[in-house]
Parts: C-alpha cells; structure tokens; sequence
C-alpha cells in the first residue's frame, strides 16, 4: 500500500450554527488520483481550504505531506486550483505564471515547462482574456504545477468545460499521475469520478459517507438476460444453475453472475428450449450508488 499524503481525523468546521464539514477522516495515498466527490454546497471546498490552510478546523486535525496545513514547507510542495482561477487579462499567458513564479523565487523557465505540460505552449504569448473557457482553467493547473509539487488539489477543474474539455482535463490529469504526482480532486461530476479516479471519498451535507475504490463502490456486475418465455427462462436459471434471479425493467431477468459464466447461461436457457434474445454483463453506476447512499442524508446545509 502506497505511503499517505493527507489524512484527516474527524476535520470540523463550524461556521456558528452552522456545521459546513462534519468530522471528516480521509486517507489521500501518494500516486493515486483520489476523487473528492460531493453535491454542491456537500463541505469539498471548504474540506480543501482546511488541508491548505486557508481555513483553520473548529476541531480534528490534518496532515498533508507529513506536516501541518499551510505550514511553509508544506505549501512548498503542494500546487492547489480552488475555485475559479484568477489572472491578470492583459497579460499574457506565460507572463502571468512568471508573475507568479517570480513571487515564488522560481526561475522564468518554469512558466515555460508548466505550459507545455497543460498543452498549452503554442498559446503562451496570447493574453488570458482572449483564452476559451477550457484554456483559462488549464492555465490555472499550469499555475498549480509551478515548481513541481509532490500533491495537487484540484477544486472541480472541469467545472463549465464542454464535454471537449472534459476530456482534455482527464488525459492531463492521468498524465500528471503518471508522472508520479498524486492528485486530490473534487468534483459533483460522477461520470467524471468514474472514469478518471482510482479511490473516492463520498460527502453529504459536511459528512464523509464512505470511502473506497470506484469498482467497490459500483459493486458486483450482474447478467442481464432477456429470453422467452421469461417466467420458464427464470425458472432453468435458478434451479438449473442455482444463480439468484430478480426482474430488470422491461421484462428481462437479472442474474447475480459473474460475467464470465455468459457462455454457460446461454447454453443452459437453450437447451431448456428457451429462446435467448440478449444477455449482456451490468453493473451499478457511480450514479446509483451515491443515490443510494445519499437519500438518506437530507437536504444540503453546507457550502
């Protein structure tokens, strides 16, 4: 098991009355991309406020990188984008990250290497107030990768991209963990955490749910079998081969199987004279299983 590089313990923040992030403990491992996953207004933003150390916890405490939240050395090592990234327009897009970089006592070069590994060196000299949507938040992980940082935190870095954009923001998230970063991402986006996180923290209304990997929260796969008649089809599946069997919408059956006993099923329902139409492996989306474990959380309270 790869080394932790942020661990929670029961992290709380209140905001008077109000409890914005409530007892939080997460486990973020180095050289994974760990999908911080969450309604708007679920606690993310200001769970990663608190692991930057822009925002001090009412109780619990935090380690990133085997240090305290905004300790010096710390921040050294870690490249963040919250919320909307903010540059001067006038500027262009390399100037904007040697600003930055200057600020940091890092040389010019380093604008230069951070823009080519968001893809986007053939634009440096174009001012940020003529870049796309996409350009401008690709601009602010190139922001976040100054200096090379062991951890990036993202805060919903494909948030207003088009499905286009999207996908671009997935292959250079993969790539920079491929390089060996380890990236923490918060997304309301569940198609998104699906096909780009290796493990998911799950929160509602401020409350860490579950954590664990996107395949177990998903769950086993299944066979959807559609075969006439239904009633005998359901009948040879369960006593013949003794596989549970439940109806599936529209007037199909489904087997709790593994996908790989297909062959088996099929021959099994044929031989019985059954008329096989379709049978075809299923399993349950991100989608469905963090309504099933959200419906019972309330409404959102936090921001």
């Amino acid at each position: 098991m790869q080394e932790p590089v942020v661990v929670t313990e029961r992290l709380t923040k209140r905001y008077g009355h109000q409890v914005a992030v409530d007892a939080v403990s997460l486990t973020v491992r180095r050289g994974e991309i760990y999908g911080f996953l969450g309604p708007n207004g679920a606690g993310k933003t200001t769970t990663l406020r608190m692991l930057l150390g822009l925002v001090r916890p009412t109780r619990g405490r935090a380690r990133v990188l085997g240090g305290r939240p905004g300790e010096r050395s710390v921040l050294r090592r870690v490249g963040a984008l919250v919320e909307d990234p903010g540059f001067y327009p006038y500027l262009s897009g390399r100037d904007n990250l040697r600003v930055l970089a200057r600020y940091r006592r890092l040389p010019d070069t380093v604008a230069d290497q951070a823009l080519e590994q968001v893809d986007l060196g053939g634009r440096g000299r174009d001012r940020f107030r003529s870049y796309s949507l996409g350009m401008k938040q690709r601009l602010g992980v190139a922001a976040a990768l100054l200096g090379e940082p062991d951890l990036l935190i993202l805060d919903e870095p494909t948030n207003g991209l088009d499905p286009a954009g999207m996908a671009d923001m997935r292959r250079l998230v993969r790539r920079l963990t491929d390089q060996g970063q380890t990236v923490l991402l918060s997304s309301h986006l569940l198609g998104e955490v699906q096909q780009i996180c290796d493990r998911v923290g799950v929160i509602a209304a401020g409350r860490l749910l579950t954590e664990s990997t996107v395949a177990d929260l998903r769950g086993t796969r299944t066979l959807v079998v559609r075969a006439e008649p239904v009633a005998r089809a359901g009948e040879v599946i369960e006593i013949g081969l003794g596989l549970p069997v439940r109806p599936f919408d529209g007037g199909g059956l489904q087997v709790d199987a593994d996908p790989d006993r297909t062959p088996e099923v099929v021959r099994t329902l044929v031989t019985a004279g059954v008329d096989v139409h379709e049978v075809r492996p299923s399993e349950r989306t991100l989608e469905e299983a963090f309504f099933a474990m959200t419906e019972d959380n309330g409404p959102e309270e936090t921001t």
